[in-house]
C-alpha cells in the first residue's frame, strides 16, 4: 500500500535535512536516495525538492556549490550548515512528539503515557 503524499509534506523537511546530514548532495541524488531508503514509500518530485532546497538556503541551514560531475556536467551541490543541523534537531524531536502522540491515539492510549 502506498503512503498518503500529505503525510510526506509535513515531513519534507525533515527528511531533505537528513539526507543531507550524512554528506553534501545533488537534487538527483536526494530525491533517488530518498526513494531508495524509504523503500519507494516517499518519492518527492524535483518540483517539492527545490522549493525546500531555496527555502532552507535563504535561511542559512543549507548553503549551495556547483562542482563539476565525472560526466562533465555541472551539478549544484547542497550542504547542511551548522544552523541546519540545529534545525535537524529540532525537527528530529517535533517528529518524535508527533509520533509518540499518533502512536499513543493509535494504541487507545493517553500521549502522556506512552
Amino acid at each position: 500500500m502506498k503512503a498518503d503524499k500529505s503525510l510526506l509534506t509535513g515531513s519534507a523537511t525533515l527528511l531533505v535535512l537528513s539526507l543531507l546530514s550524512g554528506e553534501d548532495k545533488y537534487g538527483y541524488q536526494m530525491i533517488a536516495e530518498l526513494e531508495t531508503k524509504s523503500d519507494h514509500t516517499f518519492t518527492m518530485k524535483e518540483g517539492t525538492l527545490y522549493p525546500i532546497l531555496h527555502t532552507l538556503e535563504k535561511e542559512g541551514a543549507v548553503r549551495s556549490y556547483e562542482k563539476a560531475a565525472p560526466t562533465g556536467r555541472t551539478r549544484k551541490y547542497y550542504h547542511i550548515t551548522k544552523k541546519g543541523l540545529r534545525l535537524l534537531d529540532t525537527k528530529k524531536e517535533e517528529w518524535t512528539i508527533f509520533s509518540q502522540a499518533v502512536n499513543a491515539i493509535l494504541a487507545g492510549s493517553d500521549p502522556a503515557l506512552a
